[in-house]
């Protein structure tokens, strides 16, 4: 491949997985970490086009694994950054700290967030790459090194567990509504 035609697929790579890369990052950590791990995935997929796999249903999930390992070293650095400050605010603490705590949902949003809390998180992120990415099994079972069948199997138990649990939120609180089938139990 010549250096033209190089430039030219990862240009091509770049725009096809640039938004829902990007979607995926800001669904999991703030903007300005998002926009470097998108940066540092675009670097990846610049030193591996080689290894980019061709298939647009392949493509996407590949620089999402990309982006997620990438994410997740980003979180590591910054864990390690919070207890330095930590640290340093144990031996000498400010004078005075604020904390703003902002809502930003409708009260089944928030209970649709504390439900996946509750869930194991290999469970609520599979979720959330199927309900947000969209991703369906082919695509799951790349992001999660998997076969498709296996990926279609956790899905489907995961959202099985996410029932139970906003059941569970609507007898405590009486005001979740779950639209996704028989709720009543086996007929």
């Amino acid at each position: 491949m010549t250096d033209a035609e190089r430039e030219q697929r990862f240009r091509t790579l770049a725009e096809f997985i640039l938004e829902p890369v990007r979607r995926y990052l800001l669904r999991r950590t703030d903007a300005p970490t998002a926009d470097d791990v998108l940066s540092e995935t675009l670097l990846v997929c610049w030193r591996r086009l080689e290894e980019v796999p061709a298939e647009p249903d392949e493509t996407i999930p590949w620089a999402i694994v990309v982006a997620r390992y990438l994410l997740a070293n980003a979180q590591r650095a910054e864990r390690r950054r919070l207890r330095l400050v930590g640290k340093i605010l144990a031996l000498d603490p400010p004078a005075a700290v604020v904390d703003v705590a902002s809502l930003d949902g409708t009260a089944e949003t928030d209970l649709v967030r504390d439900a996946l809390t509750r869930l194991r998180t290999a469970d609520a992120e599979l979720l959330r790459l199927w309900a947000w990415d969209g991703f369906e099994s082919p695509q799951l079972a790349i992001v999660l090194g998997i076969s498709s069948n296996a990926a279609a199997i956790r899905l489907h138990r995961a959202k099985a567990r996410l029932k139970d649990e906003l059941l569970k939120a609507q007898g405590a609180s009486g005001h979740v509504r779950y639209e996704g089938g028989n709720t009543d139990g086996p007929r």
